[in-house]
């Protein structure tokens, strides 16, 4: 009986030694299902909050802390070209300005003038004031330009403004320096002064 007994009680703590071991067996990969479970659930977590942040900072950049976008960079540019292009064709303000310059030459000077001052009166005046009209578009190109080419440097930083931007703003510029070149030249007579009299 005594054996029996033994046996039984051996018997039972190999069973229970059994039983903990299926017990371990069966929690160790569950437990190791779980922490993945909440692996993938804290990811899952994560990655929402990500989302919630980045439609927060969307929403806050469609409210008003929305990047530039260079629109008004690009208009600039182009006016800078579109002024630069008037300068260089004179545009219709300069030949205003000019026919009313000769007008007025006409009427202050008398048909008793000599040859000379009509010629400079009537002509010459006109011609100057084409030139300086002239000049007026070609600076404000070329100060539009610059300022349009510089405005990177005072905005957001590590944003790179459009190449199509920085091309048509150097038109602008090239074509208010060649425009204002001209109008000083004609200005001062150099480039297809006055006939001589003499």
């Amino acid at each position: 009986m005594a054996t029996k007994t033994a046996e039984g009680a051996t018997g039972g703590t190999e069973a229970g030694t059994g039983a903990r071991k299926d017990d371990e067996t069966t929690t160790g990969p569950a437990a190791e299902q779980t922490a993945e479970g909440q692996t993938a659930e804290n990811q899952a977590a994560e990655e929402a909050a990500e989302a919630d942040g980045g439609e927060a900072g969307d929403a806050t950049e469609a409210a008003g802390g929305e990047a530039p976008s260079g629109v008004g960079q690009g208009a600039g540019a182009v006016v800078s070209a579109a002024l630069g292009v008037v300068s260089l064709s004179g545009g219709w303000i300069g030949t205003v300005a000019s026919a009313r310059e000769q007008l007025v030459g006409q009427l202050r000077t008398s048909s008793t003038a000599s040859v000379a001052r009509q010629i400079k009166e009537v002509y010459g005046d006109a011609w100057h004031t084409t030139a300086l009209w002239a000049g007026l578009f070609a600076l404000a190109a070329l100060i539009t330009g610059v300022v349009v080419l510089a405005r990177p440097a005072f905005g957001t930083p590590g944003r790179p403004q459009a190449a199509w931007i920085r091309s048509v703003a150097w038109a602008g510029v090239s074509l208010g320096v060649i425009g204002l070149l001209l109008a000083v030249l004609k200005y001062s007579d150099a480039l297809l002064g006055l006939p001589s009299t003499g």
